[in-house]
């Protein structure tokens, strides 16, 4: 195989397209997707969307940059693994009806904690709003909170934590 054939397939397994390589399957990639960066929530009115993730639920502003009219407003966990939540100002009909229904009832994403029943009362202090209390499941201690626009986030503590 050519040297210039390697370099134009580059990240994938230069012997799955030789004879008996792979056994015929799809080319495996030597790199992968590592991780999730960026997750988009459609809000009404940022500086309120922010104040509940900072102040209520103690993530921190990752960016927030003016960009001409538009706003580029990114919150994080403060230990987190660089997954950021990019606060978006609905803008059209069909955003605006996802505010607080972005996973049609369903939680919208978790938030892990090596202690649920702490968290729970320091949040519950902070005027989070819940939907019941922490309960013991067989995938660990958890409980369902909303944020301001009524999108469930589900706080979780894994089992031996």
């Amino acid at each position: 195989m050519s040297d210039l054939f390697k370099t134009l397939l580059t990240g994938v397994a230069y012997d799955a397209f030789m004879p008996g390589g792979n056994s015929g399957k799809t080319p495996c990639r030597e790199q992968i997707m590592t991780k999730l960066a960026l997750f988009k929530i459609y809000v009404t009115d940022q500086e309120a969307a922010s104040r509940f993730y900072v102040d209520k639920l103690g993530f921190q502003v990752a960016e927030d940059k003016k960009l001409g009219e538009y706003r580029w407003l990114l919150v994080r966990p403060p230990l987190g693994d660089g997954l950021s939540l990019n606060l978006e100002i609905a803008r059209t009909d069909e955003e605006k009806s996802l505010v607080g229904q972005q996973a049609a009832g369903q939680p919208l994403f978790s938030l892990s904690t090596d202690d649920c029943l702490r968290e729970y009362a320091d949040l519950q202090a902070r005027g989070v709003q819940f939907e019941g209390e922490p309960q013991l499941m067989p995938w660990g201690t958890g409980v369902m909170l909303q944020d301001l626009y009524g999108n469930k986030i589900y706080l979780m503590q894994e089992p031996g934590n």
